[in-house]
């Protein structure tokens, strides 16, 4: 009989934590570069200031909720413009898929705010605690005063840190420098302290705790990825076919000296101990791989200590892998149906919303025929058709002249508007409104029309000369 005895273990691998060694090169300079760039961005932005005008505030990128207004530099959008994020959310996903088809997760390795983050808080951490070695050694003492004083000088600057990344989320919801004061004097609404304190929560757990556990387990993408690479993209690669057999120096001089064969990697584990999420990039891709770089630095600093040629770590592709297996030279192929229809889509989708930023009029007007009745038969026999004209303008205040084209003999009326001396009916619109009118359109028996007419009801900007139509029906009687 087999045996049915069970082996019970955990369900789950206790975590083991991670101490990243610093390193200096490339990708290293590369990472730092983008991290000052993007953190100086989001914590900068806020307080750049863009002149619109009188009565419109002053900050390059806001987020209006009370008057529904989305504003960024000269675009300025409402909430029916909903389209335009819809674009933005278009573009970004097929970037994401493109940087994914171009070079695997160069996103994560680079640009994911988690990275930058925690990229943020081991340079603290690094600054306070000192290097790989005196991490390990600290945390092994772990109740010397030394270190508890290290460790909480660690904590405060995060919390800081943490602290200034919630209040900068907010800034972008009110003017920067009047909330600024507002919070520093305890002025500003509750909400704008509530969701400073789940950032900052967020930010410190994320970025000083979770780390490499959000990467690994938390974030979908790895597993979306994993589905989208093909063998093409290029990846953090250990090439095998130069780097085995692993030994000491040592030993693979005097290999080398007796003729057999040596591989040029030392088993020094310096790749794994840069790894923010202590991968070991010889044993392949893998989750956890976030594709940063750094174990490339780092074995490059040590190829060029020992004598050898760098590049036994680097970006390479699976079909290069198997060419040098069969000694063939590599290729490269970023240009391929794949990256060129994801390139193809976020051109397309840029040039719609382009086009419909340029070309996009600040007023519409917008016109409800009157249902019931179609159509009033007056005294005299001429008809009278309503009409519910709704007036939208998204710029400063301004005076529309109201005027009716496509029907000739038609006399135009507007409840609680008069005519001005010139014969037009000017309708006064207020900064970023609308406002609705009842328009009547009114034939005398003689020019009625045999069947309904199309009509053109339109608007004029008298001080600019724009001009918006909508077109309707006139209904003569039955």
């Amino acid at each position: 009989m087999a045996d049915d005895t069970f082996i019970e273990g955990p369900l789950y691998e206790k975590r083991k934590k991670v101490y990243p060694q610093s390193v200096h090169g490339q990708f290293r300079r590369i990472k730092w570069t983008i991290l000052c760039i993007t953190l100086g961005i989001y914590y900068l932005l806020p307080f750049v200031r863009w002149n619109r005008g009188p009565g419109l505030p002053n900050q390059a990128v806001l987020v209006d909720l009370p008057h529904r207004r989305f504003y960024f530099f000269f675009i300025e959008l409402w909430p029916q413009e909903v389209y335009y994020f819809t674009g933005l959310l278009i573009i970004a996903a097929m970037t994401l898929f493109l940087m994914n088809a171009v070079a695997g997760r160069i996103w994560c390795g680079y640009l994911c705010w988690q990275t930058v983050w925690t990229d943020l808080f081991y340079a603290v951490e690094r600054w306070v605690e000192g290097d790989r070695r005196e991490r390990i050694q600290g945390d092994k003492r772990y109740w010397s005063f030394d270190h508890i004083r290290k460790v909480a000088l660690k904590h405060v600057l995060w919390i800081l840190i943490a602290w200034w990344t919630g209040g900068a989320w907010v800034l972008y919801f009110d003017d920067a420098p009047t909330l600024v004061r507002e919070l520093a004097t305890f002025q500003a609404p509750f909400i704008a302290y509530l969701w400073i304190g789940i950032l900052t929560a967020t930010t410190y757990v994320f970025a000083g705790h979770a780390r490499e556990q959000v990467c690994i387990y938390m974030c979908p993408w790895p597993r979306i990825q994993a589905a989208l690479t093909d063998e093409w993209a290029l990846n953090v690669t250990y090439r095998r076919d130069r780097g085995e057999p692993r030994m000491s120096v040592k030993k693979a001089e005097a290999a080398r000296v007796h003729g057999e064969i040596a591989g040029d990697c030392v088993d020094c584990h310096q790749c794994i101990n840069v790894c923010p999420t202590g991968v070991d990039i010889r044993k392949g891709i893998q989750l956890g791989c976030i594709q940063c770089g750094l174990c490339i630095d780092a074995c490059n600093n040590i190829m060029t200590e020992i004598g050898r040629p760098t590049g036994l770590i680097g970006y390479d592709t699976d079909i290069n892998q198997q060419r040098r297996r069969e000694g063939k030279p590599p290729v490269y192929r970023i240009a391929r149906p794949r990256t060129l229809v994801y390139a193809g889509v976020i051109a397309i989708v840029g040039s719609i919303m382009l086009y419909a930023l340029a070309t996009r009029s600040t007023m519409s007007i917008n016109v409800l025929h009157e249902r019931n009745p179609l159509f009033v038969q007056l005294a005299d026999g001429g008809v009278r058709n309503d009409y519910t004209v709704r007036l939208l303008n998204k710029g400063f205040e301004r005076s529309f002249a109201l005027d009716v084209s496509g029907l000739s003999g038609a006399a135009v009326r507007v409840a609680g508007v008069e005519r001005k001396a010139d014969g037009r009916l000017i309708v006064e619109v207020g900064q970023d409104q609308t406002r609705e009118v009842r328009m009547s359109v009114q034939i005398a028996p003689a020019q009625l029309p045999k069947k309904a007419v199309d009509i053109e009801i339109g608007i004029t900007d008298v001080a600019t000369g724009q001009r918006a139509s909508a077109r309707d029906h006139f209904v003569p009687a039955d």
